[in-house]
């Protein structure tokens, strides 16, 4: 049999030996045999694998055996998938492989291993998105398309804005999926959100504010931490069971709040319609700014969509949005919908921090938001990450019933509350012991109280790793459970 240039890699040049009496199952022994041959250097960084077809018809298994093999190599950041249904090595591997470590074969992290992450076989790691399934044919098609039909004054220096062809892309998908109420002219893009909270802090500091309100508990480490440094003093909202609550925010004394009304961080609740026009009535009343961080509200399972703030009061929300959950976190695009009071100061502030974003960058998503690749990327991989939803919920069900998950109905993470006996700390250094890595809910609280809770990342982890993690977790448990 001849080799092929585009996929060259033959069942027998992977030397996979199967033991069918051997009790460990037939698509462990296929990510084992995998997994050495990459780490002794064997198999070499884009070497491409047989199609899962041949693979399985070579060895005598069904195709789902090899398919959930390479899947789970996937996860681990051994493999990455091509588009046409192509599979090669990585190019650069996890940490215990570029060591050239021999020892374990139980999964790990990630595509792109989060820092930290080496050591452990699995890793819920919250915050990551699954970057292996970036849609590389479509984004190549945009970037030919703004290589040879934009104008040549496109590549100028711009107004701190960005590009107007992105600011009408994503007005037009913004008002239709997020319902916002979104004019091009009050757009600035930026590089992420955590850009674009540091150019609100500035500006909010200019007109001055004194005093911003943040979710208690919450992912906004940025806002905490830029807001310190600049001199603004900072206050935690507590968050209840469907989002924050407002008659604490009533209390706050605050100039303006942080807020993941839609999907709230870490613990999923979604702030009620009344929540959300009380909170509107205390911006208007106080000439405070809402700032919407809607980080992953395209990725929905079990609910009906739910509407931007931004949309009941443009005048006093500023709408966050970013590609980094949706696409990639590298390709660092941010956008923000700024109240006309402010656009101007946020636009100087923009072109003082960089002089604006990449401009081919800009026109790429544009053309891939006007061509609707963006809503069939989002259709493609809703699926995928409720399969691995739906595998983590199975697996607390089996292993761990008495834990409580929560904000289980969209995004890419599951909070799972732990009962009065557990102690949160403890259990997460058990579960460290034991190769699992996962994080508390304790230090994302800003009063430091509250009861006890992990953060499982499901985004990058195949299914059969999160079944393992989740195992993992049980046994760091019931160790505690049995001193």
């Amino acid at each position: 049999m001849g080799r092929s240039r585009t996929n060259s890699g033959l069942a027998e040049d992977l030397l996979i030996e199967l033991d069918r009496d051997a009790g460990v199952p037939l698509h462990r022994q296929i990510e084992a045999s995998i997994r050495a041959g990459i780490r002794a250097g064997r198999l070499r960084s884009g070497a491409s694998l047989p199609p899962t077809r041949t693979l399985a018809a070579d060895l005598g298994v069904s195709r789902g055996v090899v398919v959930e093999s390479y899947q789970q190599l996937v996860a681990e950041g051994y493999l990455v998938s091509r588009s046409g249904g192509y599979t090669q090595v990585a190019a650069s591997m996890p940490p215990s492989a570029a060591a050239g470590s021999a020892s374990g074969s139980g999964a790990g992290s990630a595509a792109q291993p989060a820092a930290g992450s080496a050591g452990f076989r699995v890793d819920f790691g919250y915050g990551r998105t699954d970057v292996s399934q970036f849609p590389r044919a479509a984004w190549l098609r945009s970037v030919r398309t703004v290589l040879t039909t934009t104008p040549n004054d496109r590549f100028a220096y711009l107004d701190g804005r960005g590009v107007p062809e992105l600011h009408a892309a994503l007005c037009d998908y913004l008002d239709r999926v997020r319902g916002t109420s979104c004019i091009p002219a009050n757009m600035v893009i930026c590089n992420g959100y955590g850009q674009g909270i540091s150019l609100l802090i500035q500006v909010l500091v200019q007109r001055g504010v004194r005093r911003i309100a943040l979710e208690d508990p919450s992912s906004n480490d940025d806002a905490r931490v830029l807001a310190g440094a600049a001199g603004l003093e900072v206050v935690g909202i507590p968050v209840g069971q469907d989002g924050v609550q407002v008659d604490a925010l009533h209390r706050a004394d605050a100039d303006a709040v942080v807020l993941t009304p839609s999907h709230q961080w870490p613990t999923g609740g979604v702030l009620s319609a009344a929540a959300r026009a009380e909170v509107i009535r205390w911006a208007e009343r106080r000439g405070a700014i809402v700032i919407e961080d809607d980080y992953d509200a395209e990725y929905r399972y079990d609910r009906s969509p739910v509407g931007a703030m931004q949309g009941l009061a443009p005048d006093h929300v500023v709408y966050c949005g970013t590609a980094s959950k949706t696409l990639a976190p590298g390709l660092r695009l941010g956008w923000l919908v700024v109240p006309s009071h402010l656009v101007t100061d946020v636009a100087e502030a923009k072109v003082l921090a960089d002089r604006g974003s990449p401009v081919i960058d800009q026109l790429t998503f544009a053309d891939f938001l006007a061509r609707g690749e963006f809503d069939r990327h989002l259709r493609r991989m809703r699926p995928v990450y409720r399969r691995r939803r739906d595998a983590l919920l199975a697996a607390l069900r089996t292993h761990l019933p008495d834990l409580e998950p929560g904000g289980v109905a969209a995004g890419q993470h599951v909070v799972a509350w732990l009962p009065p006996d557990l102690d949160e700390a403890a259990v997460v250094e058990a579960a460290a012991r034991h190769g699992l890595r996962i994080h508390g809910v304790g230090p994302y609280r800003i009063a430091g109280t509250g009861p006890g809770g992990l953060i499982f990342g499901y985004a990058i982890l195949g299914e059969s790793a999160i079944a393992e993690g989740v195992a993992l977790l049980a046994t760091a448990i019931r160790e505690i459970r049995g001193r």
